[in-house]
């Protein structure tokens, strides 16, 4: 995955027991939390998917998975050169314990991450691999190898560090940050026993203008048909959703 637009709310104290679950997304909790978080909008679904498919959506659509205890919302309103502006109703809608931002685009070799506690900022980092964009609260036990200089740059071909170069690469440097809170990497395959970004079912929905939206059309699911066999479709979503928004 090139890129990952990211928030987690989370309330369990092990998500990453339940992550591996590969448990489905509850469409009726994730129709209700978009209706919410985007009020002025009309908010229409569109797709059931995965989380590697939709962790970095366009400025018109996002993508919400509901899991026991935790919540992912893909949304470009995380992508955030200074994740500390993130928006107060995105920082905390659910009253979760914590909320984890994760951003990066390995095009642009940019990597962002943030922490808070109850609401109360924590830990934020972003930069480039030669700016620092953002560099807030104390950097955990977790980050020290990546100072020292244990996760170099890939630095390929006729490209060269500059002399202010960091010591490792934003992107990767957030992606750690995800498997420290969440358990699993979007740059890496998983690790044997763990699990992966497409193994983890979101429900996207598209944003309109107010009283702009089209008439419905018909639910698409992009799992591969093993999934969808193995699964099943979420049948009855349309309905429920109509009932939430």
């Amino acid at each position: 995955m090139s890129a990952a637009s990211t928030l987690w709310y989370v309330d369990t104290p092990d998500p990453v027991a339940v992550l591996r679950g590969q448990v489905e997304s509850d469409p009726v909790a994730a129709a209700a939390l978009a209706g919410q978080l985007y009020a002025d909008h009309d908010v229409r679904p569109h797709m059931v998917g995965t989380l590697a498919g939709c962790a970095a959506p366009d400025r018109d659509e996002v993508y919400i998975g509901c899991y026991p205890g935790l919540t992912v919302v893909c949304t470009a309103e995380a992508a955030l050169v200074h994740p500390t502006k993130l928006p107060d109703l995105l920082v905390r809608p659910l009253a979760s314990e914590h909320t984890y931002l994760v951003s990066y685009d390995a095009t642009l070799h940019w990597g962002a991450f943030a922490h808070w506690e109850r609401g109360e900022f924590r830990r934020s980092f972003s930069s480039t691999r030669v700016d620092i964009l953002e560099n807030e609260g104390l950097p955990m036990v977790w980050e020290r190898t990546f100072w020292a200089g244990e996760h170099p740059v890939p630095w390929r071909g006729s490209d060269h560090p500059e002399p202010q170069s960091l010591p490792f690469d934003p992107p990767d440097f957030a992606d750690a940050a995800n498997a420290q809170w969440l358990g699993f990497r979007y740059l890496a395959p998983a690790a044997p026993g763990g699990f992966a970004a497409g193994e983890l079912s979101v429900c996207g929905f598209t944003l309109y203008p107010k009283g702009q939206a089209p008439q419905q059309r018909a639910l698409v699911d992009s799992r591969s048909a093993a999934t969808r066999r193995k699964r099943g479709l979420l049948l009855g979503w349309w309905r429920g959703v109509d009932r939430v928004l």
